[in-house]
Parts: structure tokens; sequence; C-alpha cells
């Protein structure tokens, strides 16, 4: 018989969260700033609790630590990606992540952070910050110690089913009426640049500065996507991205698809509908795990799915 690793999400609560992860998707969220839904998890700040009975008892981390070959034997100390739903009532700091080697050095061996957003809704007339307009690093630090915000940032209009690469050194922000998907190296370093002088329990968050400085790719470079379709008897792939740390497609099934699983494994989030995947019961906020060696995946209803392997 073959194995799906089902998952539990672990949930956030943030300055900027809202009520979108209860009311879009019908999860059971701690109260009405819950900003994250880290869904397919393995992280000592978020670990997925497996819901599949062969593995009660089992988070995420303890299975790829213990049952290797489900994840095709890879290398490394953690499993590699994290998938997240992030629901912003509220704008986000403005940020910039490391990548690998500096994170390595400066954060206590950590991996960087390469991310992806697929927009699952967002108001009309949103928009989200991807860059900046600083053509020097002395340009980007006299623009970010007189607060020249408005001519520093880059804000990009966006619409449901739009799709951004975040690479590091990439200033960026969610901003406010925004529902993604993220898809990231399994990393939670991140450096806030500005935070719009919000205080949280009485104080400003802690800002990262000159780390942010060190890392900011200067002048920036342009967010260019690809993206690929296929078409097929019954449902449509798109290759989103395909890039150094992972690549992401999603998959809108009209009736039934069958899905070769030939990876180390294949993460799988339904973002829309509902279905089966071979016989098992699935729906929007469904997130799960086919393990390496599973073969052909029969999806059959009205779904949407966002999958990502590496």
């Amino acid at each position: 018989m073959k194995t799906i690793i089902f998952l539990q999400p672990v949930f956030k609560e943030m300055i900027w969260g809202g009520n979108k992860l209860k009311t879009d998707f019908g999860y059971d969220i701690p109260s009405d700033n819950t900003g994250e839904c880290w869904a397919i998890a393995a992280h000592k700040n978020g670990d997925s609790l497996v819901l599949t009975p062969e593995f009660s008892g089992y988070t995420l981390s303890r299975l790829w630590n213990e049952k290797r070959e489900l994840f095709g034997n890879l290398d490394g100390e953690v499993f590699p990606l994290l998938i997240k739903i992030i629901d912003a009532k509220a704008d986000l700091s403005i940020q910039v992540h490391p990548d690998d080697e500096y994170a390595k050095k400066n954060e206590n061996g950590s991996l960087g952070k390469t991310e992806c957003w697929y927009i699952l809704d967002c108001d009309e007339g949103a928009d989200i910050i991807v860059g900046h307009n600083a053509q020097s690093k002395d340009e980007l630090r006299s623009m970010v110690e007189e607060a020249r915000w408005n001519d520093l940032l880059r804000k990009i209009p966006i619409k449901k089913g739009d799709f951004f690469q975040i690479d590091p050194g990439c200033l960026h922000a969610i901003r406010q009426g925004t529902v993604i998907l993220e898809t990231q190296q399994n990393s939670d370093i991140t450096y806030r640049v500005y935070d719009y002088d919000r205080l949280s329990d009485g104080k400003p968050r802690e800002l990262h500065t000159e780390k942010s400085l060190e890392v900011i790719t200067t002048p920036a470079k342009e967010s260019v996507t690809d993206i690929k379709t296929e078409k097929h008897d019954g449902f449509t792939r798109e290759k989103l991205i395909e890039c150094d740390y992972y690549s992401v497609e999603r998959i809108v099934v009209e009736k039934s698809a069958r899905i070769d699983q030939t990876y180390n494994f294949m993460n799988v989030s339904v973002v829309e509908g509902e279905g089966t995947v071979d016989g098992e019961k699935i729906k929007k906020g469904s997130h799960f795990i086919l393990p390496c060696g599973y073969g052909e995946a029969e999806f059959s209803g009205n779904l949407e799915l966002i999958i990502s392997y590496i």
C-alpha cells in the first residue's frame, strides 16, 4: 500500500495577521491575529505533526531524522523546504533574507532563505514590495538612514494567481489584504529594515539595519519569472519556477489527473476545491507529502494544487 504523509499545520500569531486562515481555509486558528500557517514544516520554531496512522506521534522533523528513505536518503541536517500560507491583514515589515553563505557565518550555521510567493487572493488594488531604486550601497544607506521609503521601495500591483521569486538580497514586503502560499528554504532568518514604527507589547520590534545593508543586492535585480503551461486531458500543469533550491508547480484538476511522483519527495498543498488522491479525501487546506518511490498518484475532483520538490 502506498503511504501518503498527511500533516497538521502549525499556526503563528502576528501583529499583522488576520482571520482568513479560518474563514477561507476552515482552520481552527488561535486568534483573529493569525498570520501564518506553517503547513509543511520541520523547523525548531514549528514542526508539523504527522497525521498518517502509520507514523502516529511523529513530527515531520522526526520522520526526516529516522525515516530518511521516505525522502530518497537526501543529505542534510534538516528537511530542506518549508511551506506556509500567509494572511497579511496589515503590511509586513520591509525585510530581506541572507543567502546560505552569509547565514551560515552569521546565524549559527542556519540555511539562508530563498523563497517564492503564489498569490492565493488579494484585495482589489493590492500591491507588494519587491526590489528598490538605490543605484549604489552608499545611496541605499543614505535612503534608509533618511527614511526615504517612498523613493526607495518598488511597489508592484498584484492580482490573484500572480507569482514572484524572492531571492536572498531582494528587499521585499507582503502588504495588507494579501493571502499567499510561500515555498521557501527551511529557514526562519529575516532581517527587518523598516516596520512602520509599530509597537509590539509597547516596544518597537527589532530592526536589523546593518545586516540588511550588508546583504541587500544593489542595484536590485529585476524579478522575472517564466511560467510554462502544459495542457493535459482533465488537468493543466504550470511550472512556476525551477531554481537551485526547489521547483514549484501549479496543477488545476478539472476531472482527474495522474501525476508521476519520481522525485525524492513531493509536497502537495490543496489551495482550492475538493476531491481525492488515490481514494483519500482531500480539500482546500489539506497538505501532504508523497514520499520517495511513490510512483503515480491519481487525483480526482475539482482541485487546485501547488506542488514542490527538489
